[in-house]
């Protein structure tokens, strides 16, 4: 299996936190949101304690994401990237290659839904395209889209297209108006609620408008249906903590003083 962790750090120098959520959970792939910390700083953190020897993966020009991984950099390498996004192509020895899509796509304070939906189709586009250049392509899709998973730019045919379940994503498209739209499944929609294992979301946010859903979560991960098969829903996590910090105050909300006002997501593939 490989471990994949994606975290919106909100500008915060925490190395260490990072370092130790690495070590804790075993993690392989290491993508960073909203990173100040210089890259060898952190790659240093991360060595430091753990026996397994990170590298730093680099982009072409994406400033939003960063990549850190256990492998050679040269079996993540970027294939396409926008100011929002990079696509990697994830090659590892003897294992499934797959493409990952990590992004960080903008703010509601600053685009309303209508742009964020352009945003998406935007990044589809991009995928497709690079999608054309691998055969049999196997998908990933991870980051902070500031936005639900029932929102128009993640649910809808001519955005990234989401579904639920894992039954309604199998039958691999819909056609909408004689185009056919590829499905991406995307799993988050089952930590909505109290009655499910964890926090209630990836950010909190309590608004003073009339409309204020408190929990969000905008930290996501989505994959192709061809991919199904080796996605385990039952280690998707969003995580609290890394065996000694905890993330979320004692109300459950994430810590954005000590950490980031985000929480970390956590999948595994078996490649």
């Amino acid at each position: 299996m490989t471990r994949f962790l994606f975290w919106n750090l909100n500008k915060k120098p925490i190395h260490d936190a990072i370092s130790q959520l690495s070590y804790h959970y075993d993690i392989d792939i290491v993508l960073l949101a909203e990173c100040i910390i210089p890259p060898a700083l952190l790659l240093a953190t991360l060595n430091r304690d753990n026996l397994a020897l990170y590298h730093y993966a680099p982009g072409i020009g994406c400033k939003k994401i960063e990549v850190f991984t256990r492998f050679s950099s040269d079996y993540i390498k970027p294939i396409f990237e926008d100011s929002r996004w990079t696509i990697r192509h994830v090659d590892l020895p003897g294992l499934q290659e797959i493409l990952l899509a990590a992004v960080h796509l903008p703010s509601k304070l600053y685009y309303g839904e209508s742009d964020q939906k352009s945003m998406c189709a935007r990044l589809v586009g991009d995928i497709k395209t690079v999608e054309q250049n691998f055969k049999d392509c196997k998908t990933v899709v991870v980051g902070d889209f500031n936005m639900n998973p029932f929102e128009d730019g993640i649910v809808a045919a001519d955005g990234l297209h989401g579904a639920m379940t894992r039954s309604i994503a199998s039958k691999n498209a819909r056609t909408v108006l004689e185009k056919s739209y590829r499905f991406l499944y995307n799993p988050m929609w089952s930590f909505f609620g109290e009655n499910t294992p964890g926090p209630l979301g990836t950010y909190y946010y309590q608004g003073s408008g009339y409309r204020n859903f408190y929990w969000n979560i905008f930290d996501q991960v989505l994959v192709s249906p061809n991919l199904l098969d080796r996605f385990d829903f039952k280690k998707l996590q969003i995580l609290t903590h890394d065996g000694v910090n905890n993330y979320v105050y004692d109300s459950g909300e994430p810590n954005s003083k000590d950490y980031s006002d985000h929480l970390p997501v956590l999948f595994e593939l078996s490649l």
